[in-house]
């Protein structure tokens, strides 16, 4: 690769996000002629940054908050999976300068599963995912590609658990959150897609005891690594899968669009992410 690759991610603000040290080893690691910078884009500048993308050369860019949802009206072409989970977080530069828009949430939340469990079937047990939010979309859309068999949809607002059941289609149930044990009998898999246990939230608090032994328990939540929910499932036997992950899984479709190769997720990478 003679010429350098660029690419990057946008955010307001964008000091927080992971996503320069994840694509910079890889970078790095692979020996890619590329770079991956992360930009502060204010909501007001949004459109303006994105039409100047493929004059700027870049080969795409990942999104995070505030512009998942905005960024939509300004591109070509989404994929089935960013319109099933409404939001977009990867976008590739094709050839002709046309923008199309991908999610990659819901293939970082299989593959995290799958690593931790790699004989995990979605379609075997229900599914118990809690809140209603962008990330919960994310994750309902990705089980119901996957095969889910049905999903229990735990909300505290009963609005967006709707506007999620006919986004999405497929099987599922809304519930309250006060149900939400009752919800887990029988259950093969439970996600947390809320900010409850995240550092500077409330904590989750849930009884895992209604939960199958051989349920397999996600957080999607990255900081803390090891949450309440995941500590409760650990001492209770259940396989228990942190948010981190979910992270680094979903930044591997964007590397491979831009540089040409789907990156390998290692210990070391995980350590320094951390």
């Amino acid at each position: 690769m003679t010429n350098s690759v660029k690419a990057g991610v946008i955010g307001y603000p964008i000091s927080h996000s992971k996503s320069p040290i994840i694509h910079n080893y890889w970078l790095k690691k692979y020996k890619i002629n590329g770079s991956y910078t992360a930009i502060e884009v204010i909501p007001s500048a949004l459109k303006e940054t994105i039409k100047s993308l493929s004059v700027d050369g870049f080969a795409g860019i990942n999104v995070t908050v505030p512009h998942k949802v905005e960024v939509i009206k300004h591109l070509d072409e989404l994929s089935a999976e960013a319109e099933k989970a409404g939001a977009v977080n990867t976008i590739i530069v094709r050839n002709d300068g046309s923008l199309c828009g991908h999610n990659t949430d819901g293939f970082g939340f299989m593959a995290n599963i799958m690593e931790q469990k790699p004989d995990f079937d979605v379609k075997t047990a229900p599914a118990v995912v809690l809140g209603t939010g962008g990330a919960s979309r994310g994750v309902c859309a990705a089980l119901i590609a996957a095969g889910c068999s049905e999903i229990r949809l735990v909300y505290r607002t009963e609005a967006k658990a709707d506007f999620i059941t006919s986004a999405i289609g497929g099987k599922i149930e809304i519930i309250a959150w006060t149900d939400k044990e009752r919800a887990l009998a029988e259950a093969g898999l439970l996600v947390n897609a809320t900010t409850l246990g995240m550092y500077g939230f409330e904590e989750l608090e849930i009884d895992l005891t209604p939960l199958p032994q051989e349920a397999v328990v996600s957080d999607l939540v990255y900081t803390p690594l090891e949450t309440s929910l995941l500590k409760q499932a650990k001492e209770k036997g259940h396989i228990a899968v942190d948010g981190l992950g979910m992270l680094l899984h979903q930044a591997r479709p964007g590397f491979q669009a831009w540089f040409g190769i789907m990156p390998e997720i290692t210990p070391e990478l995980r350590e320094l992410v951390i």
